[in-house]
């Protein structure tokens, strides 16, 4: 049941269905936003506490923790009764990586030298988690599928990246790469409309800047609560928007906005959401 603050604003309406769906991945937006800076281990009860506010009931928040630690991201270790959790190294690796994604993706676009990088790659039909893996790692380096087999991107600096991708997956021998201008034959725009669904991108960027353009908490749980979910919801954006050149953007492209709505959101919270963590894993040590 929601109740009239949920009401009265949308990012803390949302709160039970990111528990919900979500128990995991709010988990690791705690860890990057509040224990990675600080690299010293938190309890249990705290990650409880704090994901409950968010929706989240105890027993998915045990399950998430449980998860997260068999994937060698967390290591635990018991003082009496109690538990509590570090970072391993290969957890710092992740989070470190997504925080400067996640800091780092709104930052503006470098003047386009009008060049392209397009990769021909052959990967059987019968070969489906190899072609989804495939998919997976060249959508989240920004690339786009126009047709079968060919993707592309208006920034061939990415070439040494989708590289390793390639050699990774054991693809290099089946792969062809070209790198230049347009040609005189069909349009950039009509190329970018079938590889990307920039539609569907504008439209998660709208719905951010619906749910937190009008976000003014003032006590220090809404405060930290509305950091984790600003955090959170911006998360996916580096791997929905390829960061096009303005060249072959839409007019008045939502994703400018969105970008520095969560810069000047998450500078203004900041403060006070660190202070209330502080404030709370203090309370339990």
């Amino acid at each position: 049941m929601s109740t009239a603050a949920d009401t009265a604003h949308p990012a803390l309406s949302r709160r039970r269905e990111l528990g919900a769906t979500s128990a995991r991945s709010l988990l690791l937006t705690v860890l990057g936003e509040f224990v990675l800076p600080r690299d010293q281990p938190v309890w249990t009860q705290v990650l409880i506490d704090v994901l409950g506010g968010l929706g989240v009931e105890p027993k998915s928040a045990r399950q998430a923790l449980a998860r997260t630690a068999a994937e060698g991201l967390l290591a635990s270790d018991r003082a009496g009764r109690r538990v509590r959790w570090s970072l391993t190294d290969q957890g710092r690796r992740l989070l470190s990586d997504g925080a400067a994604r996640i800091y780092g993706f709104g930052a503006a676009v470098p003047p386009w030298d009008g060049r392209w990088l397009v990769l021909l790659v052959s990967v059987p039909e019968a070969r489906r988690q190899l072609r989804h893996r495939l998919r997976t790692r060249l959508a989240w380096a920004g690339l786009g599928s126009p047709a079968p087999g060919v993707w592309l991107t208006p920034d061939p600096g990415k070439q040494d990246e989708v590289a390793e991708v390639i050699a990774e997956l054991g693809l290099t021998a089946v792969t062809s790469s070209f790198v230049g201008p347009f040609g005189a034959i069909g349009s950039e725009r009509q190329i970018v409309e079938q590889a990307w669904d920039l539609a569907e991108v504008e439209a998660a960027y709208e719905q951010f800047l619906e749910t937190f353009a009008d976000a003014n908490p003032v006590e220090p749980n809404d405060v930290l609560v509305h950091q984790i979910l600003l955090v959170h919801a911006w998360r996916r954006f580096p791997f929905l928007d390829p960061k096009l050149p303005p060249e072959l953007l839409p007019d008045e492209w939502a994703g400018a906005r969105a970008a520095a709505l969560f810069d000047t959101l998450h500078t203004r919270w900041a403060a006070g959401a660190q202070r209330r963590w502080q404030e709370i894993t203090g309370a339990l040590d």
